[in-house]
């Protein structure tokens, strides 16, 4: 006889890969795979191919253990998403700033024993120009070493400091 521990186990083995499946319509690409799931959208308003963005990531959450952290993903949804609408990925200039919590979600090993599972992610950023910064305030308060940040990541005194320079070199503040 089949315990109701070992079937309710069955049944969120069964249904866990639903969980974290890209909704339907919504796929990685062009520029960022694997990450950064977007929909095409039929009868939207065209964006002049001569566009240039300059947009800064302000990310203050942690992910959860395990997983990738969303700010760091609405980055690569913003490559994808615009380049699929035509943009050059030239015209595109991104830089996330982490602070808080999420600080450590940019460290080679977030928790004892544990690898990082942004890893993948922060290096297919940075190799597609993205600039990414970690607060070193919320570094300090953590502990983080920059000798535990992952490569490319870039410590900086703090975040208020490098939104407000990047702000002032043409950036906009998207939140995440």
């Amino acid at each position: 006889m089949v315990s109701f521990r070992a079937l309710a186990l069955g049944m969120v083995l069964l249904l866990a890969p639903a969980a974290y499946a890209d909704p339907p319509g919504f796929t990685t690409g062009p520029v960022i795979e694997h990450y950064g799931p977007v929909a095409d959208v039929e009868g939207a308003l065209p964006i002049p191919a001569n566009t240039h963005f300059k947009v800064v990531f302000d990310v203050s959450e942690a992910a959860q253990p395990g997983t990738v952290n969303g700010g760091l993903e609405s980055a690569a949804r913003f490559l994808n998403m615009h380049a699929r609408a035509g943009i050059p990925p030239a015209n595109i200039n991104l830089a996330i700033v982490v602070r808080g919590p999420a600080a450590r979600d940019l460290t080679v090993h977030p928790r004892p024993g544990q690898d990082n599972p942004n890893a993948p992610l922060i290096a297919a950023l940075i190799a597609n120009h993205v600039d990414i910064y970690v607060c070193g305030q919320a570094a300090a308060h953590a502990n983080i070493r920059a000798s535990e940040l992952l490569p490319g990541v870039r410590l900086v005194l703090s975040a208020m400091t490098e939104i407000a320079l990047l702000q002032q070199q043409g950036y906009t503040l998207n939140p995440s």
